[in-house]
């Protein structure tokens, strides 16, 4: 008599093609990554392209780690955006700040690693990891913020999305003087309407030059409060369908790295559910790009089923999640071309524009519960 065959034994064979010099990225990625940290490659690259891009799901992007110096906005999340792939996004201010350069025509260099940085401090030459740039950099780039923020429409309170728009719009001006292209994120997201957010506004170059031009009788404030109220109604406008005009919609969230952006991107759901007291159940697609291990108590780490236990992930999606432990500097350009590969562009949502209308459904909702 035959032995019944494991239902653990149905997955797919492994018996790759073998690349040749014709081999596209997107068939390696299907057909080579069959195992290990590739095949979470090949699962983050499915999952972002089969389920994350369809039409009634709408993408935020987290950015943690040095990605835009290393022109991973330019090679990778600005055709994510152009492509209508990313709705909204959620940054460090660093990687915002050193966006910045590109846009308003500053250099970084590729470099060496293990030179001295005392020769690099006497040379003036500031580094990250493997790249450079002059120390001027840093001084011109403070001061386009300062003269920007120094405008009228900058002297009031307003959450970070507005403020990186203003900025956006800005950096687009220089770039446009400059004949140069596609070379800054904040200019893109000015273009295509995509809400960028920071989650420690005081953390970086950019949030310094602020703290100094209010010393000097600047009235510009980023109040964290309306991000996360904008944030969480980006989220709650997602899930009830009024961003794709549906009966009902899906929330994913790509993380690049993890950290502060991570959990504020994720904070969302607790803030529908457990705070306002609004009936959810968490986001959809949960994927994730990092080194970090998750048995060190470090949040980068955290898992989507840890996630599941504070409401941050619908437990019924549980099988809608990919954690890659690869660098992003990898995972990134790949999953990109893949998912321009593989997807048709989709309508950009333009969701900055429609920011008071998500604010009203979560007032009105907040409002028919008991949560006070």
């Amino acid at each position: 008599m035959a032995k019944k065959k494991s239902r653990f034994l149905s997955g797919k064979r492994i018996d790759p093609t073998p690349i040749d010099k014709n081999t596209a990225l997107a068939d390696l990625v299907d057909e080579s990554f069959m195992a290990y940290n590739a095949a979470r490659i090949r699962e983050a690259c499915q999952l972002f392209t089969r389920k994350m891009l369809e039409p009634d799901t709408t993408v935020g992007v987290t950015l943690t780690g040095a990605l835009t110096p290393a022109g991973l906005g330019i090679s990778a999340l600005i055709p994510l955006i152009k492509a209508g792939f990313i709705d909204w996004i959620i940054s460090t201010g660093a990687n915002l700040y050193h966006d910045t350069h590109f846009g308003i025509g500053l250099a970084l260099h590729q470099g060496n690693s293990t030179l001295d940085d005392r020769v690099l401090r006497e040379e003036e030459v500031v580094r990250i990891f493997d790249i450079f740039f002059d120390y001027s950099v840093l001084l011109d780039t403070d001061e386009f913020f300062r003269r920007t923020i120094e405008a009228l429409e900058f002297q009031k309170t307003m959450s970070s999305a507005e403020f990186h728009y203003l900025c956006g719009k800005y950096i687009l001006e220089r770039s446009k003087k400059l004949g140069i292209e596609d070379k800054s994120l904040l200019a893109t997201c000015y273009e295509y309407g995509v809400p960028v957010y920071t989650s420690s506004p005081g953390d970086s170059s950019i949030g310094m030059n602020i703290a100094a031009k209010e010393l000097q009788g600047g009235k510009l404030v980023l109040n964290p409060n309306l991000d996360v109220n904008e944030t969480a109604s980006i989220v709650l406008a997602a899930k009830r369908g009024t961003i794709s005009n549906t009966e009902s919609g899906k929330s994913g969230i790509f993380i690049l790295g993890g950290g502060s952006p991570k959990n504020f991107a994720l904070q969302t759901e607790p803030q529908i559910q457990e705070v306002l007291g609004i009936d959810e159940k968490g986001h959809d697609y949960f994927l994730q790009v990092t080194d970090a291990r998750p048995d060190t108590g470090g949040l980068s780490g955290a898992t989507p089923s840890e996630a599941v236990s504070w409401g941050k992930i619908d437990p019924d999606q549980l099988p809608g999640t990919v954690v890659a432990y690869v660098d992003s500097t990898v995972a990134l350009p790949i999953i990109t071309a893949y998912a321009l590969a593989r997807h048709e562009p989709r309508e950009p949502k333009r969701l900055y524009d429609r920011r008071d209308e998500f604010m009203n459904l979560l007032k009105s909702e907040y409002d028919k519960t008991t949560r006070r």
